[in-house]
């Protein structure tokens, strides 16, 4: 019969070894906890947003279907009134930027002379917006309708159409155009985050009163605090913000 002896130095080893063991293995264990409650965040954060897309997308269908009925015969009145006032078509179709970078067609009633891209460029100099927006208070482009209408927003009446198509929301930040995102910063970018909208958190805080860095700070705002909640009171808002055309030009 053999007898092994375990010397001290070896007990403290084999005891050291055994309390590492527990350690490795409470540590896996807190990390499989974690992994698995990190995926079931996820998880619910995906179920929630979903909800909260589908839930938005439906409020945009019902609201932009009943407007676009109830603004029909003005509409009709104001497609009647650009063609008295100015040659051209009655209706102005600007390739705009979407989610993520997505292009599409904004529709807009016709509010300036048929020559205004062209003479968008000798007029840069004269860019009263800093940065990457164009805006010009007494633009020489405007026709004498086109000031009313811009003035109470009802040039972008047509965009109900967009909201119906997917393409806009009737609340988000406002879709740039590709000059504008072609000079757009990287933080600029996150704009693009959401399906951009008639109205927004800019459009009801100024307009065009704003500079671009405050027009972004609250689009990215928007964007991280989106809910069906928050669209209704900026529709809300949306209304006194036209009919006192602060910021509009």
């Amino acid at each position: 019969m053999q007898i092994e002896f375990t010397t001290p130095i070896q007990q403290e080893r084999d005891e050291k070894a055994a309390r590492m063991l527990e350690i490795y293995a409470n540590q896996s264990f807190k990390s499989l906890r974690s992994a698995q409650r990190m995926r079931l965040r996820l998880v619910t954060w995906a179920i929630r947003n979903k909800i909260q897309a589908n839930m938005k997308r439906v409020f945009d269908l019902i609201v932009a279907s009943l407007a676009l009925i109830f603004t029909v015969p003005l509409m009709g009145l104001v497609a009647a009134a650009i063609k008295l006032d100015s040659p051209g078509p009655i209706f102005f179709l600007q390739e705009r930027v979407g989610k993520w970078g997505e292009p599409f067609y904004c529709y807009k009633f016709r509010s300036m002379y048929i020559d205004a891209e062209a003479r968008k460029v000798e007029l840069m100099a004269q860019n009263e917006a800093d940065e990457i927006i164009f805006k010009i208070k007494d633009d020489p482009r405007v026709t004498r309708l086109g000031r009313i209408i811009r003035k109470l927003s009802i040039d972008e009446l047509p965009q109900l159409l967009n909201v119906i198509k997917g393409e806009m929301s009737l609340v988000a930040p406002r879709p740039p155009v590709p000059y504008e995102v072609a000079q757009y910063k990287f933080e600029h970018m996150r704009r693009l985050d959401a399906i951009p909208g008639i109205t927004g958190l800019q459009q009801v805080s100024g307009r065009s009163n704003l500079d671009f860095k405050r027009w972004v700070e609250l689009d990215l705002e928007y964007i991280a605090e989106q809910s069906l909640l928050k669209d209704v009171a900026i529709l809300l808002r949306t209304v006194p913000a036209v009919l006192l055309s602060k910021g509009a030009y």
